[in-house]
């Protein structure tokens, strides 16, 4: 995750010194976010019927082939627009055949029982690369220069293609009946996965707490900090800024620090709804302050929550999944909670466009809030 963000940093300066387009900016955030709605199943399928840890290795080897398609064309200084859309679309690909085989990879790692607690952990990696990958992303971009700056970066993915090689997981490692193999069907596998959790509750209700919060807000509000740390009178770059970007990533890591260190918060559904419907307060309260160290604790208690829900959530749903179908099953929940982020822009950007950021902000956060609130309502 380290390595993805500092791709982001490096590329998205460049791609903005060459082209100063928004609209190609605004393609970046689709393009990573859109495999995942359109291919998370299809991974997850995948998952089911190959070995994991070769679907994992295939996106890692995309990843750094889009790493070197960006130095090849920052070397040579004939990188086109389209071009650019490609490699965005490389790096979106790699991403979502990463995410959902290294969830169902975490499953024959530990087991049912220390489930919740790897998934938190992993989690808190995530986070973490969130938080520093950008800060050395800046570092080697002024060190290096780009197109050497983004080479190096291909070798942060090595260690784990490397790991996976021998890794003592996966198909053959497990115990028990082995699953059937069924076959990869694309679209039709969204369609027979929605039909195959339906009498499980709790599958569809954290499935749906995670759309619902991907769909209306997401990571929305990141893209528009400028706008907000200006309202809050620090909009030009320095700590103080760079402190609100970092506060959401901050909260969720030292979060996941607490809650595994102390094991708090056991995994129920009905926990995970509470900790979203605290997470949209969170949220709201941010969109609303007019002071930075409000602002700043309210971010920091996002995060703190954001971490909580969604890591019981995936726990959730891990452990509930029919074995036969896990793949599926957790594709279908990333199709939710990553994918619908690709429409977030839609309900807190092109919403604040009309009425303010601020109040599209906490709109889009009661939005999930009301839902959350009729998911904790049913029996």
């Amino acid at each position: 995750m380290m390595a993805d963000n500092i791709e982001h940093v490096i590329s998205y300066w460049m791609v903005f010194q060459k082209f100063h387009s928004p609209a190609l900016a605004g393609f970046a955030i689709v393009s990573h976010w859109l495999p995942f709605l359109l291919f998370s199943v299809a991974a997850g399928a995948l998952a089911d019927r190959f070995d994991p840890r070769r679907i994992i290795q295939i996106g890692m080897t995309l990843f750094i082939i889009a790493s070197l398609s960006w130095s090849y064309f920052f070397v040579t200084d004939t990188l086109q627009m389209w071009q650019a859309m490609v490699i965005l679309v490389i790096h979106g690909c790699a991403g979502v055949l990463w995410q959902t085989p290294n969830q169902m990879l975490l499953y024959d790692i530990v087991g049912p029982q220390d489930l919740e607690s790897a998934v938190r952990l992993n989690a808190m990696a995530r986070y973490l690369g969130i938080l520093i990958g950008p800060a050395v992303g800046g570092v080697i971009l002024i060190a290096l220069g780009p197109a050497p700056g983004i080479m190096l970066n291909t070798v942060f993915y090595l260690p784990l293609v490397l790991w996976l090689v021998n890794a003592p997981y996966g198909p053959r490692y497990r115990t028990g009946i082995p699953a059937p193999r069924r076959a990869v069907r694309g679209f039709g596998d969204i369609v027979q996965t929605v039909q195959d959790i339906k009498p499980h509750a709790v599958i569809v209700s954290m499935t749906l707490l995670a759309g619902a919060a991907s769909f209306f807000v997401g990571n929305a509000y990141s893209s528009q900090m400028p706008g907000l740390a200006t309202d809050l009178g620090h909009g030009d770059p320095g700590v103080s800024y760079s402190m609100l970007l970092a506060a959401d990533a901050a909260g969720a890591f030292l979060g996941g620090i607490v809650l595994e260190s102390r094991g708090l918060l056991p995994p129920r559904p009905r926990t995970a709804i509470v900790l979203a419907m605290l997470w949209c307060g969170a949220l709201a309260s941010f969109s609303q302050a007019t002071s930075y160290p409000l602002a700043l604790g309210f971010l920091f208690a996002a995060g703190f929550l954001e971490l909580s829900f969604n890591a019981m959530a995936q726990s959730l749903v891990q452990i509930n999944a029919p074995p036969d179908k896990r793949g599926r099953v957790i594709g279908l929940f990333n199709m939710a909670s990553l994918g619908l982020r690709a429409f977030s822009g839609v309900s807190v950007g092109l919403l604040g466009s009309l009425i303010g950021v601020h109040w599209s902000l906490a709109l889009s956060a009661l939005a999930t809030l009301a839902i959350a609130a009729g998911l904790l309502a049913l029996p």
